[in-house]
């Protein structure tokens, strides 16, 4: 086509870094997203007081990390701190980055799915003896896992793509080893077309077994 000559054997010749580099991507989307989770939890809570120092830095966290460009978040902690003297490795920085993103959306997901659940239910739960601690660990968060399901697979996948930004400061994600593997032979086509089919594997098979962990957990 248009006269473009593929050479795949490159691609294959390299394959092996483009799979580590894939297995770096699936880690940090993982430990980002519990990370982000656990801190979007804390978010939510913190919003659901109305008011105090607690409710000015949940809300802070929220519009910065939903309202600002991801690149702004990596670019700021990777390069900002170190200009503070807080210096973090790429992945760290990476790690961080995506955190600090994943949390603020996902607390506004959680802050959705709170509001779908009555507040009687955390009350009741009170009433039963539970610390307000026990009933949101027992009572109300079993609930809000059910309903933002769906909306938190699909941070999950966001995460996953977002993680290609670690490339510009230096790490051998999927996206960095693919961009280094192709500056050797300048075969940008061949390298990223499979780079791109990967990623699209992952996802799908984050989808599908997101769908069959639903089915299994929630309907069986």
């Amino acid at each position: 086509m248009f006269g473009y000559t593929f050479y795949w054997s490159m691609v294959w010749d390299k394959l092996p870094e483009l799979v580590e580099g894939a297995r770096t991507t699936l880690t940090l989307t993982v430990l980002s997203m519990i990370i982000g989770t656990l801190v979007a939890l804390a978010l939510t809570l913190l919003r659901r007081q109305g008011k105090g120092p607690g409710y000015t830095l949940a809300t802070t966290w929220v519009e910065v990390a939903r309202n600002t460009p991801a690149l702004f978040q990596v670019y700021m902690i990777y390069f900002g701190l170190g200009a503070l003297g807080l210096h973090f490795s790429s992945y760290l920085a990476m790690l961080l980055a995506l955190s600090f993103n994943n949390a603020g959306y996902l607390a506004e997901i959680f802050r959705g799915g709170l509001q779908a659940i009555p507040k009687q239910q955390h009350t009741a739960a009170r009433s039963l003896g539970l610390s307000s601690f026990a009933a949101y660990t027992h009572v109300v968060f079993p609930q809000l896992f059910r309903v933002v399901y769906f909306p938190y697979v699909n941070q999950l996948n966001w995460a996953l793509l977002n993680s290609s930004l670690g490339m510009i400061i230096g790490l051998r994600e999927l996206t960095g080893a693919t961009q280094a593997a192709q500056s050797e032979s300048f075969r940008t086509f061949e390298f990223f077309l499979v780079a791109a089919a990967m990623y699209y594997v992952m996802s799908k098979l984050i989808e599908g077994g997101a769908r069959f962990t639903f089915w299994r957990v929630f309907k069986g």
